[in-house]
């Protein structure tokens, strides 16, 4: 692939090398070959080659965690009909769930207006494509740097603290580093903590500069917080034509649906919980406490089995089982790896309690809910960072 001649799909070879994903790379090589053998088109090609940039970008942005990709790309193959290669392969992704999606357009661009895309890793990259979508002319975003709208600076000048108005504390806390108060410039040391009308108008200003991602800011009297949210959203929806998701009518995907005839296995629902029924005094307490934890992240799932309701990304972190007068809860850890400054939890390790882990601790009332929180985030990220 590194010695392909067309100018065109070299370009997304590097777009993808770019994003780091060594684990595409069975798979792109197979597609490769099948490109170079005649069995599929050029176009069909860079599509498929387009469609894998999307897939990996937009859950990078969506913060899926990485290691399904392994096994995904893995089986990927195998699901292409070579009698149908392209819509085989978007049925394949648009069919793939829970940490294997396809972030669709609404989790993609909501993921992407809140993101902290400053610290991200891939940023220079995304900043890259947005300033070069549709032009021929492209610019090398290397040479210029990042710059904040509204100054990274805590100490904010009174004439930012008057632009932001009084929550402006607020403000710089939850927008700073988001894709709305970013853009790029060649003039970062000059523009510095300047308030916004002098960034806009002086020499090499938002409103003296050739980058398109400083147009919007040039015809803006005001950067407030309303502004920032409504150019984050005119970004976001740009990131969808430019990280598209495939698309497929719904009697189409029907067809490469692989129905999986489970005979004996029953679905259980949160009613077929004893405890849980709705005039139970238990589920108030369930329905917040399951709340907050599909909050943790948007890859957080929730499975309902005969015993106990499990919550996971790639694997349970928390396990709840209802109760008449409480919801037991099992965090999947070793006894020795919680902090818990109230010792309210309880080493279950080898007593063959239902649910996962070692650790148990039951709660009983709202205002316990908040504790109670700070201990699942720890199993949380205690998974999470075994599969990143």
């Amino acid at each position: 692939m590194e010695k392909e001649e067309d100018d065109e799909i070299r370009k997304v070879f590097s777009d993808i090398n770019t994003l780091k994903v060594d684990v595409s790379y069975p798979f792109l090589l197979k597609v490769y070959e099948d490109y170079r053998q005649g069995n599929i088109e050029k176009e069909e090609f860079i599509q498929i080659l387009r469609y894998i940039e999307s897939y990996v970008f937009r859950r990078a942005i969506c913060g899926i965690p990485t290691n399904s990709l392994n096994k995904t790309f893995a089986n990927l193959y195998k699901e292409i009909d070579p009698e149908n290669y392209l819509e085989s392969f978007k049925a394949a992704l648009l069919l793939k769930d829970s940490y294997r999606r396809f972030p669709r357009d609404e989790e993609f661009k909501e993921q992407l207006i809140i993101k902290d895309v400053y610290n991200f890793r891939s940023r220079n990259y995304l900043l890259k494509k947005l300033e070069n979508y549709d032009r021929k002319e492209l610019v090398n975003v290397e040479n210029y740097t990042i710059e904040h709208v509204m100054p990274q600076n805590e100490n904010l000048s009174d004439e930012w603290k008057k632009e932001l108005r009084d929550n402006w504390k607020e403000i710089h806390d939850k927008y700073l580093h988001t894709i709305g108060n970013l853009t790029l410039t060649g003039y970062n040391s000059e523009l510095s903590d300047r308030p916004f009308k002098e960034k806009r108008d002086m020499k090499g200003g938002f409103a003296d500069s050739p980058i398109r991602l400083n147009r919007s800011l040039a015809k803006l009297e005001r950067w407030n917080e309303e502004e920032i949210i409504s150019r984050a959203k005119t970004i976001a929806d740009l990131a969808t034509k430019i990280w598209k998701c495939p698309e497929l009518d719904q009697e189409t995907l029907n067809k490469y649906k692989v129905v999986e005839k489970k005979k004996y296995e029953k679905t259980y629902t949160i009613e077929d919980h004893l405890y849980l029924a709705k005039r139970e005094a238990m589920r108030p307490l369930f329905e917040e406490l399951r709340k907050r934890i599909l909050n943790l992240d948007s890859s957080v799932k929730e499975d309902v089995l005969k015993l106990y309701i499990a919550y996971k990304t790639t694997t349970n972190f928390v396990d709840v089982v209802p109760q008449k007068s409480r919801l037991r809860l099992s965090l999947n850890m070793r006894f020795d790896e919680i902090n818990d400054p109230k010792g309210i939890c309880r080493d279950v390790t080898g007593k063959g309690r239902w649910g996962n882990g070692d650790v148990e601790v039951d709660v009983s009332k709202f205002e316990e809910l908040n504790y109670t929180m700070f201990l699942i985030k720890q199993a949380f990220d205690k998974v999470s960072d075994e599969i990143l």
